[in-house]
């Protein structure tokens, strides 16, 4: 049985499905693999699910997707999904939309109207008449389609951008002209997680391009990485190759040009390291197809951006020698670190992390708009450029997310950002740094009312004693307790969940249940050394962090055990892998999401040979142990009673491979001593989508699906309103 593209296996059924509970769970061969690693004896019984082509391997998915078919027939509620669903739509129908792009009189932005299934790339001139350059709907009515990225020209002309299909994130990348729509150069492939950084003229641009299938080493084609310079019309196989070349086979590269054109820099990252190298090139000096490059930070533990002043000097945010970021700025002919000038010194109290350069009044470029947070909420200040001196507090709405800062590249005193909270949908504001006064920019595009709820910040202690931030969003200020609720946590990669609107949370909410985010170490809610606490030989930290949140909210009486789920995705599905293999008592329901969750097989998947910079690599035997230790596909024991969880991969992902889930649904399924009829485990898949952007009938359907587990796991009794 295949699953279609609307989602769940049950939605294309042609006949009844099976009974649920079934007897028995689908059966899964165990393998009698043992290999000797680094002094262990380390069993791997369901190695043969890597193969997603394998015959074996399509007939246990296909059993997989039979079992979660009849697990959806055999709960649903008809009426109360069809709420759910309502609900859910008008939530997502609040849409989105973005800060602008200027080029001179040109604006550039996107945003999602209701009914709209993507994010629409919008242009303007100067008379404020909108024009449409990029529906993905539009190009592709299945929604499968994704706009990945999109760079306009210095003149505002020509606007490069990157389409993928399937949920794969293989971007293409072509250009059109602004005014025409007239595709004028591409396609061009091989440009996933490209920039580009387009010489003044529009005649050509350097952008990011991945070696041919036939120029990598076998088994490496998702790696290596080139900058290229690319002209206008011309053949991309004729592109100029001008850095890149024999450095690591997992590097991203970041490219950005000055805006008269002069210099050139690439910022260079190994995998997802929280370190790069920085080197800059003068054009002028050089020529464009050889750039001579002059290292601004090479092999220092740091991560360091620049961008070109108007002013003809480089800024550069970083944090070196300072955990919670800095503003220095250098003059491009003494690049050297002693060289470097606190702008913005570090807070140790306070995360910097985005600025805008503003004129003030005399016009002279003296103001910097910098971007704060703490735990994860953000906060605007308003400084003197020379002197550092804090000229005033700027006003958000809320405790709430600020994101998207950008000024106009020709100069002024205003800037725009975009703003989201846990009940506001976003919206972009504008600073004048003149009259020091924020107005909205562009509201969000639909409306939407919101049922009663209530946004409470509490910090909880770790096992070790660290204060942990938790945001627990409820139906009341102080609703009757416990309460069926959901604990979220990602944990890793500098990433930091800070508010945002959801349609899945706020649905939940409204339905009468309780949703708690936990800001775990190994994310950047606290600056670098946050990070570093949750990462490598650390990773134990976010663990217990997250069971910690969970013991809290039972202690204070928000839940009980038997009404506590978790949630987490990519990272986040590692996290809730870790935890329901440590403590499967503590946990009612799990979902896991595009997990990560064989932990010594990891590198070899996906893109995985980019994260053992995060994680470490089970090649090194130090490493191998810190990886063991929490493996969750390592960690299943025989007889444990495992709570309820349900997979949720994705076909076309290629960032983490589904053999993840598959794997450890099988142990789970083998090991497991609950009775499946209560706590099942189980699988739902769903093709030509990936690991991240998706049509919103789709996210609508996989929210609805998640949510719907939930519900039924957890005894929530409520709906959402309609």
């Amino acid at each position: 049985m295949s699953t279609t593209d609307s989602g769940t296996a049950a939605d294309g059924l042609g006949a009844i499905p099976p009974a649920f509970p079934p007897s028995a769970y689908p059966r899964a061969a165990r393998l009698d693999l043992v290999e000797e690693l680094h002094g262990h004896r380390v069993a791997d019984p369901y190695r043969w699910l890597e193969d997603p082509a394998a015959e074996n391997t399509v007939a246990w998915s296909a059993a997989q997707d039979e079992l979660y078919a009849a697990f959806q027939a055999a709960g649903r509620d008809e009426a109360r999904s069809g709420a759910f669903r309502t609900r859910l739509t008008q939530l997502a129908d609040a849409g989105t939309v973005t800060a602008p792009v200027w080029r001179a009189e040109r604006r550039f932005f996107l945003r999602r109207d209701p009914g709209q299934e993507h994010a629409v790339l919008l242009t303007a001139g100067q008379d404020g008449v909108e024009h449409v350059l990029i529906d993905p709907g539009a190009i592709d009515p299945a929604g499968t389609t994704t706009l990945d990225d999109w760079s306009p020209s210095r003149d505002g002309r020509l606007l490069a951008y990157q389409l993928s299909e399937g949920g794969t994130e293989e971007s293409v990348l072509r250009v059109i002209d602004v005014e025409s729509g007239e595709l004028v150069d591409g396609p061009i492939d091989r440009s996933k997680y490209s920039s580009v950084g387009w010489l003044p003229d529009g005649k050509a641009f350097y952008y990011v391009r991945r070696l041919a299938p036939e120029a990598a080493p076998e088994g490496e084609s998702q790696f290596h990485r080139r900058v290229y310079l690319h002209r206008i019309g011309a053949d991309p196989a004729e592109d100029v190759l001008v850095f890149g070349e024999g450095l690591e086979k997992t590097n991203y590269y970041e490219v950005s040009v000055s805006r008269n054109g002069r210099w050139l820099a690439v910022i260079s990252n190994r995998g997802t390291a929280p370190r790069n190298d920085l080197h800059v090139a003068d054009l002028e000096a050089s020529g464009l197809e050889q750039p001579r490059w002059v290292a601004v930070q090479e092999d220092v533990d740091a991560q360091t951006f620049l961008r070109f002043g108007r002013d003809g000097r480089f800024y550069l945010y970083t944090d070196r020698d300072a955990p919670n970021a800095r503003l220095c700025v250098v003059e491009p002919d003494n690049l050297g670190y002693e060289q470097w000038r606190d702008v913005l010194p570090e807070n140790p109290k306070a995360l910097f992390g985005d600025y805008a350069l503003l004129e003030g009044e005399d016009g002279a470029g003296e103001r910097v708009l910098a971007l704060y947070s703490w735990h994860g909420v953000s906060e605007l200040r308003l400084f003197d450029l020379e002197s550092g001196e804090l000229l005033t507090e700027v006003a958000t709405p809320g405790a709430g997310t600020t994101s998207g800062l950008h000024e106009h590249p020709d100069g002024g005193p205003r800037a725009w950002f975009g703003y989201t909270d846990f009940v506001t949908p976003p919206k972009v504001l504008a600073f004048d740094a003149n009259t020091r006064q924020v107005e909205t920019w562009a509201g969000s595009p639909g409306a939407v009312e919101l049922g009663e709820v209530h946004v409470t910040r509490v910090l909880y202690p770790s096992k070790d004693g660290t204060s942990i931030p938790l945001s627990i969003i409820a139906p009341a200020a102080d609703p009757d307790r416990p309460r069926p609720t959901i604990l979220y946590g990602y944990g890793g990669f500098d990433v930091s969940l800070s508010p945002a609107f959801s349609a899945l949370q706020l649905a939940w909410v409204e339905a009468g249940g309780v949703f708690a985010i936990a800001n775990l170490r190994g994310g950047s809610e606290e600056g670098q050394a946050w990070h570093r606490a949750g990462m490598f030989g650390n990773k134990q930290n976010v663990f217990d962090d997250f069971h910690a949140a969970g013991d809290w909210l039972v202690d204070q009486g928000w839940t009980t055990r038997e009404q506590l789920g978790i949630f987490g995705g990519s990272n986040g599905g590692l996290l809730v892998g870790a935890a329901l293999t440590q403590r499967p008592d503590a946990y009612a329901a799990v979902i896991c999401s595009a997990p990560l969750l064989d932990m010594l097989r990891y590198e070899l998947f996906g893109l995985g040979a980019s994260w053992n910079v995060e994680y470490g690599s089970a090649e090194v035997a130090e490493e191998f142990e810190w990886l063991l230790a929490y493996s969750p596909y390592h960690n299943v024991h025989e007889g444990a009673a495992y709570p309820a969880t349900l997979f949720t991969i994705f076909e076309g992902d290629t960032r983490v491979d589904t053999l993840h889930a598959r794997k450890l649904a099988a142990a789970l399924q083998h090991a497991t001593s609950a009775d499946i009829a209560e706590c099942p485990v189980m699988v739902r898949r769903e093709h030509n989508v990936g690991h991240s952007a998706r049509s919103v009938s789709r996210a609508v359907t996989l929210a609805l699906d998640e949510l719907s587990f939930f519900v039924r796991q957890l005894g929530l009794e409520g709906v959402p309103k309609v």
